[in-house]
């Protein structure tokens, strides 16, 4: 069940307080992730090692990408259009905005469905105040932002879909949580149904973080505090454990030309940080991925 693979440290990527949210753009041989509290949105050229950030107005968590190359992305006070020019320069427009509960909240975690329609859950920056009031939100690509799908989350990750687009995979990382939940989910009205528990984390390692389904249908968890990348069956097994150099492995996503590769952005923690915690990996699983889908909807020009 363990495996020894090496992890390769993405030095030309450079170092994040807290890397996030990577998505593999293949006709542009890159990847893009964010650092959440440099407000950025960082692009490294795989093969040049040719590397480019855009900041921010507000703290970005997730994004994705329409067919246009636009960027819709989740910050602190909303969901905004953006759009990255190559001179380092980004104009952002915001789309819409939920009601937040409590103060001191963002966006985290998101990802598009098979449908191409963004999910993103919110949370209370502050995780030391375990506050439930964070919940995950439908970004449609008509650009409505719909009202809480699911609520009382603490600390939202690990949004993943099936290959089928049938089961919606979602997680609370918070230490008082460390759950994964499967969803039923009916693709074309873009509506999860029936909760069920598919991983408690109580029983493995570390605390779930972002994810990915390769094309096996097997799930993907960074296993953040625990150095590990864990994959579970679709029944929920646990079949892989692959140890990183980092500590706190934040999210995953496949890319490389036949998306075999598996990237993985880490945070560098504010004490006890090692030498290789904040930087970016790449490693072989052996698996293969699938394609993220882009966002279905039409972005405005920012």
């Amino acid at each position: 069940m363990s495996a020894a693979i090496r992890a390769e440290r993405l030095d030309a990527g450079g170092r994040a307080t807290v890397g996030e949210c990577p998505v593999w753009r293949a006709q542009e041989g890159a990847l893009y992730w964010v650092d959440i509290p440099a407000r950025r949105i960082v692009r490294l050229e795989i093969e040049s090692a040719r590397r480019q950030e855009w900041a921010f107005a507000e703290q970005v968590a997730c994004f994705a990408f329409d067919a246009a190359g636009r960027v819709v992305a989740g910050m602190e006070s909303g969901m905004f259009g953006v759009t990255l020019s190559g001179t380092h320069e980004a104009r952002a427009v915001k789309l819409a905005a939920p009601v937040f509960p409590a103060s001191g909240m963002r966006f985290n975690d998101g990802r598009c469905d098979r449908q191409g329609r963004l999910w993103a859950g919110t949370m209370v920056q502050d995780m030391s105040l375990a506050s439930p009031a964070g919940a995950l939100y439908r970004f449609d690509e008509h650009g409505a932002l719909s009202a809480p799908v699911v609520d009382g989350l603490i600390t939202q990750n690990g949004l993943a879909w099936s290959p089928d687009g049938r089961t919606m995979y979602l997680s609370d990382s918070h230490p008082q949580r460390r759950l994964i939940w499967a969803f039923d989910f009916d693709p074309d009205t873009g509506t999860p149904g029936a909760r069920r528990v598919f991983a408690d984390l109580h029983h493995y390692t570390g605390r779930p973080d972002g994810a990915a389904v390769d094309a096996d249908g097997c799930y993907w968890t960074c296993a953040n505090d625990a150095g590990r990348l864990l994959r579970f069956t679709p029944q929920g097994k646990l079949d892989r454990e692959i140890a990183l150099p980092a500590s706190k492995p934040s999210m995953c996503a496949f890319g490389g030309s036949d998306l075999k590769t598996l990237y993985v952005t880490t945070i560098r923690p504010a004490t006890n940080a090692t030498e290789d915690d904040g930087y970016l990996f790449a490693l072989n699983p052996g698996v293969q991925g699938l394609p993220e889908p882009d966002y279905a909807g039409l972005l405005p020009v920012a």
